[in-house]
């Protein structure tokens, strides 16, 4: 069965269209005719502003989906738990590990705000699914688990650790995306592509059989990259030919111009209340 009536209203990033509000995060509404599905939070603060702002129930959400445990993506989550206490919940169990990132010594905590894992630990194990392996929300929409990296490069990375001191690096296994099955082909959902972009699409038409692209969107995490890894994902992206791509939050502004230049009729730059349909 394929999902019909596809709308994905981008409702948290970093870049927004006044009057709505932008913060370093991401939120994807995702509406099908199987129902409604919040990927993601971002910060916490943006997401109920930008809801209203945007004529969305957030109440209305059947599913909320995270596709890792950092802040920038976790940090509304207890405001969707406590404003819809019947909703199901689906994420890794990595995600809610303590993780810092360090830099020059100095440490800062990115991981799921305390209140957030405490919210998801009062979750009833019925709507609460740990996803450790490929899963289906719907009958149409599925999460990937987590990705493996088989490409060289996988996404730019980042000063991450699971310890302040910075001695344990941290690979962030729980970074998954979610896909939609459409009559045409597949619609991706990215948070940050910590596994790789191209191996996040990959794996996803390994795992659908479905080999065309409709269109994805999301954080590329290209932000940190340099600008060989950029042309290595340019290249593989060329190969894989998605219909569209809609890169947000952790691009990064100069693979931003790369991937525009490279694919200037099918990429665009989301922003908060950007609206697409499938």
């Amino acid at each position: 069965m394929t999902a019909e009536n596809i709308t994905i209203t981008i409702l948290v990033d970093n870049h927004a269209e006044p009057p709505s509000a932008r913060e370093h995060g991401l939120s994807l509404w995702i509406q099908t005719n199987e129902g409604n599905i919040l990927f993601d939070t971002g910060q916490g603060h943006a997401l109920p502003l930008n809801a209203r702002e945007f004529g969305i129930q957030l109440e209305s959400a059947d599913a909320m989906a995270l596709s890792h445990g950092h802040y920038d993506h976790t940090g509304g989550v207890a405001y969707m738990l406590q404003s819809n206490p019947k909703l199901e919940v689906y994420c890794h169990p990595a995600a809610v590990q303590p993780r810092y990132s360090c830099v020059n010594g100095l440490a800062r905590p990115i991981h799921m705000p305390r209140s957030a894992m405490s919210a998801i630990d009062k979750v009833p194990s019925t709507r609460m699914h740990w996803v450790s392996k490929p899963a289906a929300i719907s009958e149409s929409v599925f999460l990937t688990g987590p990705i493996p990296r088989l490409k060289g490069y996988k996404g730019g990375g980042g000063p991450f650790f699971l310890d302040p001191r910075g001695q344990r690096p941290d690979p962030i296994e729980d970074d998954m995306a979610l896909w939609i099955e459409t009559s045409d082909g597949l619609v991706v959902c990215v948070g940050c592509c910590h596994a790789g972009l191209v191996n996040t699409l990959e794996h996803i038409r390994l795992l659908s059989g479905i080999d065309t692209i409709v269109g994805v969107i999301g954080g590329f995490h290209l932000l940190q990259t340099d600008r060989q890894r950029i042309e290595a994902t340019i290249s593989d992206l060329q190969q894989l030919s998605p219909r569209s791509m809609v890169p947000c939050h952790c691009t990064g502004e100069g693979a931003m111009v790369a991937l525009s230049n490279a694919f200037p009729t099918r990429v665009t730059q989301g922003f908060s209340g950007m609206r697409l349909a499938f």
